[in-house]
């Protein structure tokens, strides 16, 4: 007896070649709307002054005793990511809360909740820094301000999403033997999420050493601040021994960051 397999919808035949033209289609598009005007004439004298700058870079800007180095720039730049992510990490629980869908009993709670942390996330680093700095002045405490209150939207969003995800066990054990909510949520819920809340704030804190990098570059404060006036001076020996500094910098945090977080969870 012969079974023959049923012949397959004209629409699963086509749909691989529907997305090939579909992505055909986006890349001509977007590639059409780039404006290339040529490499400018001076582009090679340029560049090879700034791979000069990299190999000559001005190590006498590393320590000053008066304060204006890189090592001072690089301290400003670490303190300003440390005090955002510690301000982020505690302002971010009661969003998370709100956020997540098993801690309310009606959805359009927890939907608010999302809504707003998708809010905060739209802004970026750098136009916040700006707003705060017609707010505050321009300085470090303007870059904490940025860092501390973007870093809420995404560390909120994955926050939630931890709790949504713990074991019900415990908290229905408790509610079982006539546990109020707080005491279900000191003695079933946090000792679940904790130790994630804490390896999703180191990560973000290693995503805030870079932007708090270029925070400077508006006048947050941080590293950003001398390497923005070497830039525009085309001091590029200094820019050389900033950008190297960074890279030191940023690889040691994720170094330390990541060995941290591998002893949490």
């Amino acid at each position: 007896m012969n079974h023959t397999l049923p012949a397959k919808p004209l629409w699963h035949k086509i749909r691989p070649y529907c997305w090939v033209l579909f992505l055909v289609v986006v890349y001509v598009w977007a590639f059409n709307g780039l404006q290339f005007e040529g490499i400018q004439s001076t582009a090679k004298s340029v560049s090879l002054s700034i791979l000069d700058g990299f190999l000559h870079s001005d190590w006498s800007f590393v320590y000053d005793p008066a304060g204006e180095d890189l090592l001072s720039g690089l301290l400003d730049t670490l303190i300003i990511s440390i005090l955002g992510t510690f301000i982020s990490a505690f302002l971010c629980i009661p969003f998370a809360f709100w956020a997540a869908s098993n801690m309310s009993r009606r959805r359009p709670v927890s939907g608010t909740g999302k809504f707003s942390l998708s809010v905060i996330r739209v802004f970026p680093e750098m136009i916040v820094a700006i707003l705060f700095i017609k707010a505050v002045g321009p300085g470090s405490f303007a870059g904490v301000l940025a860092l501390g209150i973007h870093s809420i939207g995404m560390l909120a969003k994955l926050f939630s999403e931890t709790i949504e995800s713990i074991d019900t066990g415990p908290s229905e054990a408790l509610t079982a033997a006539g546990a109020s909510r707080l005491q279900i949520l000191w003695f079933a819920v946090l000792p679940q999420v904790i130790p994630q809340f804490l390896s999703y704030s180191l990560y973000r804190f290693e995503i805030n050493i870079r932007s708090a990098t270029t925070l400077g570059l508006v006048g947050a404060g941080g590293i950003g601040t001398p390497l923005i006036f070497a830039l525009n001076m085309r001091n590029w020996n200094r820019v050389g021994v900033i950008l190297l500094g960074i890279i030191i910098l940023v690889i040691l945090t994720d170094l330390i960051s990541g060995w941290i977080r591998k002893r949490i969870v």
